[in-house]
């Protein structure tokens, strides 16, 4: 029985290094669905304490990047990742930021406390503190937040609060949203809509 001690030694402790960096690794796959033709994928694997990713399997400051089916550029990252023990393809996130780039029409950026990363769903659900805020000047905020990664959509389902250039509103729920007949993109508030408008003071 010696004999095999050895090898099967070298097998487990192979085996520690590469199954978390595969089940990390899938996070990865999920920005792939978006477009074939063109996308990027950014993954500090050069800078990954190993030893921690086999004890903890979580990686720290991983950033990706893709397109989606209508050309907006997709961008997202956190401060740390791991992977869902219980569901394939499936990752858990804190510290989330990232920003939609959409062609010709200004860029939205992300924050929120966690997210859920869904490969199969090809959705990413931000929660917490989550804020939005696009460059017309729009800052909203929601306790979540799902964001596609395949096509440029960002919606809240539920209350959300904000601020604009008319003043400050509430809803039941918001939209960000490419226009089917128009190909413009769309901040769309909905739901028991109560703006408070606040008119801007000239100064003589």
């Amino acid at each position: 029985m010696s004999r095999y001690d050895n090898p099967y030694s070298r097998f487990v402790a192979l085996a520690k290094i590469v199954l978390p960096l595969a089940s990390l690794a899938m996070l990865a796959t999920l920005f792939l669905f978006a477009r074939g033709r063109e996308f990027e994928v950014s993954i500090p694997y050069a800078e990954v304490d190993l030893e921690q990713l086999a004890r903890e399997q979580r990686l720290e400051f991983p950033s990706f990047a893709t397109v989606t089916r209508d050309g907006s550029q997709l961008e997202l990252a956190a401060d740390i990742v791991r992977p869902d023990l219980s569901t394939q393809d499936v990752v858990n996130s804190n510290g989330i930021r990232g920003s939609l780039r959409m062609p010709g029409s200004g860029t939205v950026t992300l924050k929120a406390d966690d997210a859920v990363l869904d490969g199969p769903s090809r959705i990413a659900e931000l929660s917490g503190h989550v804020e939005v805020q696009t460059s017309t000047g729009y800052l909203i905020i929601s306790e979540r937040v799902a964001t596609m990664l395949d096509v440029s959509r960002i919606e809240s389902p539920g209350a959300v609060s904000a601020e604009g250039p008319p003043g400050t509103l509430a809803a039941g729920s918001m939209e960000i949203s490419q226009d089917v007949e128009s190909g413009d993109y769309l901040l769309v508030f909905k739901n028991g809509v109560k703006l408070v408008y606040e008119p801007e003071t000239s100064e003589e």
